[in-house]
C-alpha cells in the first residue's frame, strides 16, 4: 500500500487552465521521490493540491490507503505533510531557534522560553544531522544555513513526509551534498521525501524512483537506477535535448570592458563590491560564480545603470559608463538579460511586439517623420518570434500571459538584436525548463562565437561551467579567484573559493584578468 496516492487528479483554474489533467501519483514510505518537468507541466499545482494550498477540481487523495481532505496547509501539517518552499520563509530578525518554534513556542509559565527553544532545535539538530547555529540571527546566515532551519522548522511540526522544492537552486557543491546526507539521514528516521528539481545529475544521485510530467499529466514513472538523464530530459520536452553545449574554439579579442576599484555600499551602509577589478574581452563568456547575496546582483544592476557605484570605473571604448543612466549604458553598447525579469525586464501588460522594441522604438529604422511605423515593428517582432521560438497565438498577447520560459526568450530576443558589444547575463535561465535553458545556453555561445563580450552571472554552477571561457568567484562582494576553464576544473574546487575558505594567490589571480 502506497503511503501516498493521488488518483485520476484535475486541476481547473477559474480562467480556463487546465493544470493538471487525471494525474496518478503515489510515493512509498520510506523512499525519496523525485519530481521533475519543465515550468507549466503541473508538478508544483500537484505539490499545492497535496500540501493544501489549493483545492481538487476532481480526484482524491489517499493517506495510507485512507481518503484525506486538506482545506489548508494546516490540515496537511497536522496529517504529517510538511513543505520546504524554494523561497525561504523565515523572519529575518529572529534567532534560528525563534524561527523554528514560531508559532508552537515553548513557554515556562506565561513567558516564552528561549532556551527551550534553543535546547529543542539543538536536539533537532543533532538527530537529523542538519548543522545550524541555534543562538544566530537568521539575517546573519548563509544560504545553506537558512535551507536546513527550512527544514528543521517543518521536521519540528511532526512531518513525515516532506515536500522540498528545489532545494538545491542557490547551494554550492559541498553545501548540497550536506543536504543530502541529511535527506538520506531523514529516510533512515522513517521519512518519505518528495524532492522536485530542474537538476536532472540530482534526481540520479539523491532519489530513488522519479515521475515526469508534461502538460499537465504523468509522462513517466521509472526506478532511478534504470532512467538517464538524456531519457529524462525527452520525456519532459518531448523531443531531443542536448545537455552538453559545445563552445567552438575562439580566440580572445581586444578588451570590451575594463573594471576598475569598483566598490558599491548599499542604503544600510553594507559593503556589496570592495574594490572589483577585471577585464571582459571580446569574443569570450566570463563566468561570474558564487552564493547568492555576495554582490552577483549588485555588479549587474551597476553595470547596466540600475544602481549607482560608490567608487571606481566601468570603461567601454574610452568610455566611463557607471553612474549614468540605463538607457546611456545601452547606448554605449550594453545589453542586459536581468536577474528579475518580472521587475526590470518586462512590462507585462505590454504586448509582446512592444516588448521586444522597448530599447528602440525611438530610432530612425523604427520612425517614419516623428510617427512609430507599426507595420516595421510588427515585421520585426514577427521576425523574432519565429526566429527565438517564442510559443504564443500573436505578438499582440500580453507578455504577462506566457510561460516563464516564453517570457525570457522575449527578453533574449531584444537583447540579443540590439548589437551589443557586451551583453550582462544575470541568472538567465533560472526558473525555466530544460528546453529553454538548452536553448537559451546555445544562443549566448552563439554570440560569443559572433564576437560579443558575454558576463554570465549564475548562481547555477554547472551553467557557469558548461559554458563559460574564464570564472570568477566572488565572496563578499570580492573576487577571490580567477580560473580559466579547463575539464580538470570542478565544482568542488570552485566551492570551496563560493564558501570563502580557500583564496587565490595574487599574483595566479593577476595573470587570469
Amino acid at each position: 500500500m502506497a503511503f501516498i496516492e493521488m488518483r485520476d487528479i484535475v486541476k481547473v483554474y477559474s480562467n480556463g487552465v487546465v493544470a493538471n489533467n487525471g494525474v496518478n501519483f503515489s510515493v512509498e514510505r520510506g523512499e525519496i521521490h523525485a519530481l521533475v518537468g519543465e515550468n507549466g507541466a503541473g508538478k508544483s499545482t500537484l505539490m499545492k493540491l497535496l500540501y493544501g494550498m489549493e483545492g481538487l477540481t476532481s480526484g482524491e487523495i489517499l493517506l495510507d490507503g485512507k481518503p484525506v481532505q486538506f482545506s489548508s496547509s494546516s490540515d496537511a501539517i497536522a496529517a504529517g505533510i510538511g513543505m520546504v518552499h524554494q523561497n525561504f520563509m523565515l523572519v529575518p530578525s529572529f534567532t534560528v531557534a525563534q524561527n523554528i518554534v514560531l508559532g508552537q513556542e515553548p513557554t515556562k509559565g506565561s513567558f516564552l522560553d528561549n532556551e527551550g527553544a534553543i535546547r529543542v532545535t539543538e536536539e533537532l539538530s543533532k538527530r537529523y544531522g542538519l548543522r545550524v547555529d541555534a543562538t544566530a540571527i537568521v539575517d546573519s546566515i548563509n544560504v545553506g544555513m537558512r535551507q536546513r532551519v527550512e527544514i528543521l522548522k517543518t521536521l519540528f511540526r511532526g512531518a513525515q513526509l516532506l515536500i522540498l522544492d528545489e532545494p538545491t537552486a542557490v547551494l554550492t557543491p559541498q553545501e548540497t551534498q550536506e543536504l543530502f546526507l541529511a535527506v538520506r539521514e531523514l529516510v533512515k528516521e522513517g521519512k518519505t521525501v518528495i524532492f522536485i528539481t530542474h537538476k536532472l545529475r540530482e534526481v540520479k544521485e539523491i532519489s530513488d524512483r522519479v515521475t515526469v510530467m508534461r502538460t499537465g499529466k504523468v509522462m513517466g514513472i521509472v526506478p532511478t537506477s534504470e532512467a538517464t538523464r538524456e531519457g529524462l530530459a525527452r520525456m519532459m520536452v518531448g523531443r531531443e535535448v542536448f545537455l552538453n553545449i559545445d563552445r567552438p574554439p575562439v580566440h580572445r579579442g581586444a578588451t570590451a570592458l575594463e573594471i576598475k576599484d569598483l566598490s558599491y555600499i548599499s542604503e544600510t551602509g553594507r559593503p556589496m563590491l570592495r574594490n572589483v577589478y577585471f577585464n571582459l574581452y571580446h569574443g569570450e563568456i566570463l563566468g561570474v560564480a558564487g552564493v547568492e547575496g555576495n554582490g552577483q546582483t549588485e555588479l549587474a544592476e551597476v553595470l547596466s545603470g540600475l544602481r549607482a557605484a560608490t567608487t571606481g570605473q566601468a570603461v567601454i571604448e574610452g568610455k566611463n559608463i557607471l553612474n549614468t543612466t540605463p538607457r546611456d549604458v545601452r547606448l554605449a553598447g550594453i545589453g542586459h538579460i536581468p536577474e528579475d525579469r518580472l521587475t526590470n525586464g518586462v512590462a507585462l501588460k505590454g504586448s509582446i511586439f512592444e516588448n521586444l522594441i522597448v530599447d528602440r522604438y525611438f530610432k530612425p529604422a523604427f520612425l517614419t517623420g516623428w510617427s512609430i511605423n507599426y507595420n516595421k515593428v510588427y515585421k520585426q517582432g514577427k521576425d523574432l518570434i519565429k526566429e527565438y521560438d517564442i510559443r504564443t497565438m500573436d505578438g499582440f498577447v500580453p507578455l504577462g500571459a506566457l510561460s516563464g520560459g516564453n517570457m525570457q526568450k522575449v527578453i533574449v530576443a531584444r537583447e540579443f538584436t540590439s548589437d551589443p558589444k557586451v551583453l550582462i547575463a544575470a541568472q538567465p535561465t533560472r526558473g525555466i525548463d530544460v528546453g529553454a535553458t538548452e536553448y537559451i545556453r546555445r544562443r549566448l555561445v552563439q554570440k560569443r562565437v559572433e564576437g560579443t563580450a558575454v558576463l554570465l552571472i549564475s548562481a547555477d554552477l554547472s551553467e557557469v561551467m558548461s559554458i563559460s571561457d574564464r570564472i570568477i568567484v566572488m565572496y563578499e562582494g570580492q573576487i577571490t579567484c580567477v580560473m580559466k576553464n579547463s575539464p580538470e576544473l570542478t565544482e568542488e574546487e570552485l566551492g570551496y573559493y563560493m564558501l570563502g575558505l580557500k583564496h587565490q594567490d595574487p599574483a595566479e589571480m593577476e595573470a587570469n584578468l
